[in-house]
């Protein structure tokens, strides 16, 4: 894979979302509640990641589909280019708790696509962009009127061009996109048990769920799995890592976060140190987790943390030809 450090790393978000966050004390159904205070910013898998790897030294853009108000206002905080396609955009709630700092999230399905071109827009600014690009993630779920095949498209495309390329989604987009050689797949376990219909609870089980998306040419698979961690599988080589005891917060945006270290050890990188990589990646998420809003770390935490994550190898996995 052709190397391209320093170039932009490009974040797609074709679903974004203004994200809410309530703070309470302790939160219970049925009844009425006080909320302490509210946080209302920017929001999207994409979007976080741009954040996070704009924290994180790198530069990042970000791109996908949106409405007037939602660009103007992204275009104050990042680099952005979205293509003009919602009518509206959908907004997220976070209720966090800091009675035990759990935290519950609502998700709303968003607005469909009014502008009949808007995939043929994407598609050039994505395409525009290669030969500047370091690496593409690709995130988020779609809004309707957009076809599951468009991010797979979109994977291929850039990994033609010989651009590192992280998907970050779920269902039948999740589904095509395991189909492109060469890309890297980051599902939670709920996800990948979804993609792949087998169990996916331990670590041996994971090692088997991942087998024949390697063998079709997947990159990688680095699967989430919360406090516990993550399982990183390559066609030749598996390992877990995870902090010697998880962190309490909010969830929301950790696996955000650490799908912007993962892409930031990719880019620029023909064949990076996985085990180092991993090491960023558990410690940039867990310093997401601290933080009650998305798209936002503690990086004194993260540097902190990075010397405490315990990554072992796996038994030796078959090389496949």
């Amino acid at each position: 894979m052709t190397c391209r450090d320093g170039g932009v790393i490009l974040t797609v978000t074709m679903n974004p979302a203004y994200d809410m966050t309530y703070r309470v004390e302790h939160f219970e159904r049925g009844r009425a509640q006080r909320v302490r205070s509210v946080d209302q910013r920017l929001g999207g898998r994409g979007i976080n990641v741009t954040r996070v790897l704009n924290q994180l030294g790198k530069y990042a853009r970000a791109t996908g589909f949106s409405d007037h108000a939602f660009a103007a206002a992204a275009e104050l905080e990042m680099p952005v280019d979205f293509v003009h396609a919602l009518p509206w955009v959908r907004r997220t709630v976070v209720i966090s708790e800091s009675e035990d700092g759990s935290a519950t999230a609502l998700w709303e399905p968003g607005p469909r696509i009014t502008e009949p071109h808007a995939v043929d827009q994407l598609r050039v600014r994505v395409d525009g962009m290669l030969s500047d690009m370091s690496g593409l993630v690709i995130a988020g779920s779609l809004p309707g009127g957009v076809g599951p095949d468009v991010p797979a498209e979109l994977a291929r495309t850039a990994l033609a061009a010989g651009v590192p390329t992280l998907c970050d989604f779920d269902g039948q987009a999740l589904e095509l996109a395991a189909r492109v050689p060469g890309v890297v797949l980051t599902p939670n376990v709920d996800e990948l048990e979804r993609l792949t219909g087998q169990p996916a609870g331990t670590v041996p089980e994971i090692l088997a769920a991942v087998d024949g998306l390697l063998a079709g040419g997947v990159r990688a698979v680095i699967v989430t799995r919360g406090g516990a961690g993550m399982v990183a599988v390559t066609p030749d080589r598996a390992w877990t890592a995870a902090l010697p005891k998880p962190l309490a917060g909010n969830p929301t945006g950790a696996g955000d976060a650490a799908v912007a270290a993962l892409i930031a050890g990719l880019a620029g990188e023909a064949e990076p140190d996985w085990p180092t990589l991993l090491v960023d990646a558990v410690a940039t998420s867990a310093a997401a987790v601290v933080i009650p809003v998305a798209g936002e770390i503690d990086r004194v935490l993260r540097e902190r943390l990075q010397p405490t994550v315990q990554v072992e190898e796996l038994e030796a996995v078959a090389v496949r030809s």
